[in-house]
């Protein structure tokens, strides 16, 4: 079966340029069509395309996690695998290294790689000019202050049940994929990439009692500014589209219908990822 894939750079990565020659290479010895997106093509001097997923049966991002996000996000509603090959830092989204590429373009001819489900979330808010959005967000949405130090009041509903209304620096919801990123960060649990769930966190919370809370990702999760709030409260998707959030906004967070596909090596073990991207040693 021929095999067509797409290859999404970091333009802005130094090491971008050999990596990608060197993904080509791999996948055209192997007899892997391969179709550049027109910015990643540019740096190797070669003709590309706006949308190159576009019937292509695999995508992959050449970067870190950043990269691996922002690729998810120009591909939209797209129904095709995401494959991260890492030159950037931590790397916990991506399948392998650079120096993996030659392994992984062979489980690819051989289809000996691995599809796994992602839950996505599905954001709709309303910006303070009123307008309407919706977001998919496969790490976390944010709310958190703006422009001052003072901290912001949010109210959070889960089902339409009030849960909590918070004093803090801000609220994160995140997705078990989230849950290694900025919500690790906030104190959140480490959450099994398979597990069905979504995490609330709070960010820097006035009162200690105020913990993050794991829910099923059937829960509807509405959050909003507990009063009239002078200061900006901005809003923000997967560390992306900044919004100041409307004074009478509620935002909206549920599990997208459709789960995002991420391309894995046969090998892949999400504990293995733990121990070596964490540091973890034991004794």
């Amino acid at each position: 079966m021929e095999v067509k894939v797409a290859v999404v750079a970091n333009p802005q990565n130094a090491q971008a340029a050999p990596a990608l020659k060197r993904i080509c290479e791999a996948l055209t010895a192997r007899g892997i069509e391969t179709v550049l997106e027109k910015d990643s093509a540019e740096l190797i001097g070669k003709a590309g395309l706006e949308q190159a997923w576009e019937g292509a049966e695999m995508v992959i991002s050449l970067g870190g996690d950043g990269t691996f996000l922002n690729t998810v996000h120009k591909m939209g509603n797209c129904d095709v695998p995401v494959a991260g090959v890492n030159i950037g830092t931590l790397g916990f989204l991506t399948a392998c290294t650079a120096a993996d590429v030659d392994e992984f373009a062979a489980a690819i001819a051989e289809d000996r790689h691995a599809v796994v489900m992602r839950a996505v979330l599905q954001v709709s808010m309303t910006d303070e000019t009123g307008q309407n959005h919706v977001f998919m967000a496969l790490n976390e949405v944010v709310l958190m202050r703006g422009g001052t130090g003072r901290l912001i009041s949010l109210e959070a509903r889960v089902n339409g049940e009030l849960l909590n209304r918070y004093r803090a620096d801000g609220l994160i919801v995140a997705t078990p994929t989230g849950s290694t990123a900025y919500s690790l960060a906030a104190g959140g649990p480490l959450i099994d990439e398979q597990a069905g769930v979504l995490v609330i966190t709070p960010i820097c919370p006035h009162s200690l009692s105020d913990r993050s809370l794991v829910l099923g990702d059937s829960s509807v999760i509405e959050l909003e500014a507990n009063q009239r709030h002078s200061d900006s409260i901005l809003f923000t998707v997967d560390g992306r589209d900044v919004l100041q959030l409307g004074e009478s906004s509620v935002v909206r967070v549920e599990r997208a219908p459709a789960p995002l596909k991420i391309v894995r090596l046969p090998n892949h073990s999400f504990y293995e990822t733990l121990r070596g991207k964490l540091g973890w040693s034991g004794g």
